[in-house]
């Protein structure tokens, strides 16, 4: 039985002259324990879609897996709540893979810069270059495909897009598991990266430019702030960053030069 993604809730809505009930649609969290060769790995807080892309992207950037084909298997059992998955490597675990607790917040509640983090965080070397004109419509593009935000405003949005317009859009509570599961669909169906651009709904901290990084993208946009940290990374791993995209602005923060005034995609 498939988990729900929302639920409705009566609620007291104060409209500035008085209070009355109306019905209004909750996001839902839904704890997922991942199991690894009988081992028990981590525990995230998710939204319940797309989970088998989800644990695919997720398995990548923790340096688990590079490519699905290296799973024996992959099964997730929604009524319990657990994702049993085998490595056809058994020896492949890590002393580094530590069991965790992966929230649905942002920041602290994840380990970043682990080995893992230093291992899988590539450099980015693309010349890809796009102009103002394309991080305004990708940024459009991305708000118009929100219709689970709209309805509950309580989950975060993740875009991959390419010159030919966006290629995927995935939603969940936890902005690094919107993320993986953007990496996940990438693997499952062999999605070259190095000419992709992602549009991302949250701010970007270190944790969401150290996922970019792994996901192997070296443009992200976001209509929101970037971290200072976040930005010593970006620095450091060739990523350019663009935040604060909001009518006709924008500030680029990190490596400019494949952003440009000309030139734009089509949609």
């Amino acid at each position: 039985m498939s988990q729900e993604v929302s639920s409705r809730r009566a609620i007291m809505r104060y409209d500035g002259k008085d209070f009355r009930i109306i019905d209004d649609e909750i996001a839902c969290e839904y704890p997922l324990t991942i199991i690894v060769n009988e081992m028990e790995f981590a525990t995230m807080v998710c939204t319940p879609e797309h989970m088998e892309e989800l644990l695919l992207g997720f398995l990548a950037s923790e340096g688990v897996i590079r490519l699905p084909d290296e799973l024996e298997s992959l099964n997730i059992n929604e009524e319990s709540g657990f994702a049993y998955v085998e490595l056809k490597n058994k020896s492949k675990l890590s002393p580094q893979h530590s069991k965790r607790f992966i929230g649905s917040c942002c920041g602290k509640s994840r380990q970043f810069y682990l080995q893992s983090d230093v291992r899988t965080a590539k450099t980015i070397m693309s010349k890809q270059q796009i102009s103002v004109m394309d991080c305004q419509m990708m940024m459009n593009h991305m708000q118009d495909n929100s219709s689970f935000f709209k309805q509950t405003g309580g989950v975060h949005n993740a875009v991959l897009c390419s010159k030919e317009g966006i290629v995927v859009t995935r939603t969940d509570i936890g902005r690094h598991n919107a993320l993986d599961k953007v990496y996940g669909y990438c693997l499952q169906n062999r999605i070259g990266l190095s000419d992709k651009v992602i549009a991302f709904s949250g701010r970007i901290s270190s944790e969401v430019l150290l996922k970019v990084a792994k996901i192997g993208v070296g443009i992200v946009l976001s209509k929101s702030a970037p971290t200072n940290l976040a930005l010593d990374l970006a620095e450091e791993l060739g990523i350019t960053t663009v935040g604060f995209i909001r009518g006709n602005t924008l500030n680029v923060y990190t490596h400019p030069e494949r952003i440009i005034e000309t030139q734009s995609v089509t949609f």
